[in-house]
């Protein structure tokens, strides 16, 4: 699934092809894609509608468009391909095809159909149900460690459910979890409010730094994942924990283990990882 770092890479990357294109004209192949509104209601309204900008919150892409905002879940293997020259790659995972008036397309993929779009007015993404549970975005301007950390003392849930459920920060999935539990040496099952403040100081700082370096590496490549531009991402060369397991810690060489937390495949080091609680 792609997470937080992948599709930022996939919003950068789809800026860089669409901002400024005008629709002419939307084709519907799966209509489950649409949440809504109706399909024909969604087509018509994107009509003549010129792409303003492309914004991310959470895992969701927001393209900005002359009067409406249509807000895009990649759910597990969502993807957009571009075709700038009316060239046939369609196929039978093209569930939505965007006809620009310059004649080039924007292809919505997606193997798995899970992936949703909804229109709404104009700068009213914010009040989606999806986006207005969300916790803040994981960088240091908005994501406070003093607000952080009171909302750990006040769980009991393991730490990795709960930093999984996006409310205390959003953006981490599971390899991230697991990158940015190990860097902080943390057990993924430990109890929330079992954490001291040096521990919640090193884990409010290591979901910041693994984002941050996964964003710059253009993301994490698990089997056949590409961005808008059809490059992979580079991070999976840096992990740490997640997809180690049997191979050395990097920091104390004891065999990386592996679980299930909350039915997830869950990387860690049983020995700079210590469960507590």
């Amino acid at each position: 699934m792609p997470e937080l770092p992948e599709v930022e890479t996939v919003r950068k990357g789809l800026l860089h092809l669409v901002k400024g294109k005008t629709i002419e004209s939307v084709e519907v192949r799966w209509p489950r894609i649409i949440e809504s509104p109706e399909i024909e209601t969604f087509q018509r309204n994107l009509v003549n509608q010129t792409i303003e900008d492309i914004q991310r919150r959470g895992k969701f892409l927001i393209f900005k468009f002359t009067n409406f905002d249509m807000i895009s879940h990649l759910r597990m293997e969502g993807k957009y391909e571009f075709d700038p020259d009316m060239q046939d790659m369609l196929d039978k995972h093209t569930h939505v095809i965007f006809n620009f008036t310059d004649h080039s397309r924007l292809f919505y993929n997606d193997v798995r159909k899970f992936g949703r779009m909804v229109l709404v007015p104009k700068d009213e993404s914010s009040q989606y149900k999806g986006i207005k549970q969300l916790g803040p975005e994981p960088q240091p301007d908005v994501f406070y460690l003093e607000t952080f950390q009171e909302k750990l003392k006040r769980s009991a849930k393991a730490i990795k459910p709960l930093l999984l459920d996006q409310k205390l920060v959003t953006g981490l999935g599971n390899i991230y979890v697991d990158e940015a539990l190990w860097e902080a040496q943390i057990h993924p099952e430990t109890p929330a409010n079992a954490l001291n403040e040096s521990e919640t100081t090193r884990l409010h700082q290591a979901i910041i730094d693994v984002l941050a370096r996964a964003v710059e590496a253009g993301g994490t490549t698990i089997r056949s994942y590409a961005n808008a531009l059809g490059e992979a991402g580079t991070f999976q060369v840096s992990l740490n924990a997640y997809g180690q397991t049997d191979l050395p810690c990097p920091r104390c060489q004891t065999p990386i283990v592996k679980t299930k937390v909350a039915q997830r495949g869950t990387h860690y080091c049983p020995t700079c990882q210590k469960r507590k609680g």
